[in-house]
């Protein structure tokens, strides 16, 4: 925790992939089509509390979403829903600041936040 304070210091940006160092921000991976899955995160995310999608390309597979802190701070969010093979999906997910001083972290926390509220409506799901 303390490290991600640290890094949020000097780095207003956090995404998840692959090949992340970090096993809290490697991609997550669900048993659905990608309309499938498509269909059921747009669901999940529209639901969620202090969170406001702005803007969705079901062809490319990206959900654009902000959030205001309780400083004040918008973050804007894109989630990416990939398919990797017949029946199994990829999401993942960057988060960015905006303005020019670090996070402290918040992206992480966030990034953290929309993965569990994922996984748990997902769970039946989960690769």
């Amino acid at each position: 925790m303390l490290k991600r304070v640290l890094v949020g210091l000097i780095r207003s940006h956090e995404h998840t992939s692959d090949k992340a160092k970090d096993p809290k921000l490697k991609s997550h991976y669900y048993r659905l089509t990608r309309d499938r899955a498509w269909e059921e995160v747009t669901s999940i995310l529209k639901k969620m509390q202090g969170y406001r999608v702005l803007h969705e390309v079901p062809t490319v597979g990206e959900i654009v979403m902000e959030k205001k802190t309780i400083s004040g701070r918008t973050m804007d969010i894109t989630i990416q829903i990939v398919s990797e093979s017949p029946g199994s999906t990829a999401i993942d997910i960057y988060s960015a600041s905006r303005g020019s001083l670090g996070d402290l972290g918040a992206n992480y926390r966030i990034i953290q936040e929309i993965y569990s509220i994922l996984d748990r409506k997902l769970a039946s799901y989960k690769s």
